[in-house]
């Protein structure tokens, strides 16, 4: 009895260490890789849309 519960807990460890370390989901898709932010275009163009917008606080620039 003891070796059937202990084959049972292996065998879970077993499946919830290969559902987060192992092989892709299927089904499940990927997501965006992470990118720094002055490598995402999308960011540089709404920085850019900031400073455009935001008025000069020194008159001499």
């Amino acid at each position: 009895m003891i070796a059937l519960l202990a084959a049972v807990g292996a065998i879970t460890i077993a499946v919830l260490l290969w559902r987060a370390f192992g092989a892709q989901r299927i089904g499940v898709p990927d997501r965006r890789p992470t990118i720094a932010p002055d490598d995402d275009p999308d960011f540089l163009r709404k920085l850019g849309e900031q400073q455009r917008k935001r008025p000069t606080d020194d008159p001499e620039a």
